[in-house]
């Protein structure tokens, strides 16, 4: 059962929750659960990352120094693209109908009502925002990194394996080290950010903090759900991106399930009033 720290009035936060090392394997558990129950919503997710994903390497194809900065920097969005999963399992939890139009709802009327809170109006928006600029640059350093340093022209993952992964040097240990180096900071941001922003009325500055409490209550438990995030994506682009059809909306879900472990935001206003959404 998670603890909480008690809530500090001057911080106005969310207050994040301590959970067990093993945590992280209960909520892919979940995920999974709510993928199944939702199949076709959760799949369409899945096959549309997919296609895209797909997309990416078609037009980097001769380019693999582009298409691996894209890749990764594509994965980056993953928390913004996965908001309508989080929007599923929480109407699964509630009981509530879920069908194609708790998606469109989801994304082009999750504010509505909510124009009077200023900037927060447009906070998941902002976030997104935050996340692509953040992808773009690591596109710009990885293929700016692979190009310069590469004593050879990298154009396929043949290339990229011969001559950065498996070739002497520091190329490829630079390459991970600036990626880890992006990832670490977007990672501790967004654990619950997204999540958040869709169930209550708080701001994005409120949401980015509670989620690097969460991480600092949280440091090893946080750690093994990076790293099984990182595992299960790897297969996925390892099954030649097809993989992703599945593991996108089983993290997606599982998100969530995080979030609802994590974070105890009951003080704070909800976005959606309960069953406010039909399904169909």
């Amino acid at each position: 059962m998670p603890s909480t720290l008690s809530r500090n009035p001057s911080m106005d936060l969310p207050v994040p929750l301590s959970v067990g090392l093993m945590q992280p394997l209960g909520w892919l558990v979940l995920g999974w659960k709510d993928m199944c129950r939702a199949p076709a919503l959760s799949l369409a997710h899945g096959l549309c990352l997919t296609l895209f994903g797909l997309l990416i390497l078609w037009i980097g194809h001769d380019r693999f120094w582009l298409m691996a900065g894209a890749l990764s920097g594509f994965l980056v969005m993953g928390p913004v693209v996965a908001t309508s999963l989080y929007a599923i399992s929480r109407a699964l939890e509630r009981g509530e109908p879920v069908g194609w139009r708790l998606v469109r709802h989801t994304w082009s009327h999750w504010q509505q009502g909510h124009s009077k809170l200023g900037n927060d109006y447009w906070c998941l928006v902002q976030f997104g925002v935050l996340l692509s600029i953040s992808a773009t640059g690591w596109v710009l350093v990885s293929a700016s990194l692979i190009t310069l340093m590469s004593p050879v022209r990298i154009a396929t993952p043949l290339d990229f394996m011969q001559h950065v992964v498996l070739a002497d040097g520091s190329l490829f240990h630079l390459w991970l080290a600036l990626g880890s180096l992006l990832a670490a900071p977007i990672f501790a941001s967004s654990v619950v950010s997204m999540p958040l922003l869709l169930d209550r009325k708080v701001s994005l500055p409120q949401a980015v903090l509670t989620s690097w409490l969460v991480i600092l209550q949280n440091p090893i438990p946080m750690a093994v759900w990076a790293g099984l995030i990182l595992m299960f994506t790897l297969l996925g682009l390892a099954s030649l991106l097809l993989g992703l059809v599945f593991v996108m909306p089983m993290l997606g879900h599982a998100s969530w399930h995080a979030y609802r472990d994590l974070v105890d935001a009951s003080d704070f206003a909800p976005r959606e009033a309960a069953h406010g959404v039909p399904g169909r």
